[in-house]
This record gives C-alpha cells, structure tokens and sequence, in this order.
C-alpha cells in the first residue's frame, strides 16, 4: 500500500499543519541556536574591539560559526527528510 507524501494528511488529502509545525520548531531551534552562538563573537568584534585586528577576528570568527551553522542545519534537514521519506 502506497504511504501518503510528508506533511499532507492521509484521510483528508490536505496539508498537516500539526506535523509541519512539530518539524519546524526543532529546526527554528537550531538555526536560533547557531545565530545566537554567532552573534556572540561578531557583538565583541563590532562593538568592543571596532576596526582593530581584534575585532576583524571576532566577526570572521562569527562568519567561520554560521557558515559551520548552516552545514550543520543542512545535513540536519537532510537527514530527516530522508526519515521522513522512509515512514
């Protein structure tokens, strides 16, 4: 028996609002997770340090911590689409 896509209700053929928001807020989590993270060290560097060489390494270090983000969240998406894929 074909299964039914992610995110569309089996019986009714619509949209899963309930299963869209249960994967949306672990995702929301993290990508909130990883700017937090970044805007810590690129807060020191633009604000404390201004233009000097220590502050030019706190925001490529805040650059270095979302690019590192935004792998991770994707491997994390892919991940689960390929669970989701699977049930």
């Amino acid at each position: 028996m074909p299964s039914s896509p992610p995110f569309v209700d089996p019986a009714t053929g619509e949209l899963d609002i309930a299963q869209i928001i249960s994967e949306a807020v672990p995702l929301g989590r993290l990508i909130g997770l990883f700017a937090v993270i970044g805007f810590i060290p690129f807060s020191i560097g633009a604000f404390g340090y201004g233009n000097s060489t220590v502050g030019v390494v706190f925001v490529l270090l805040a650059q270095f911590v979302l690019a590192v983000g935004a792998g991770v969240v994707l491997i994390y998406v892919i991940v689960r689409g390929t669970q989701l894929a699977e049930e």
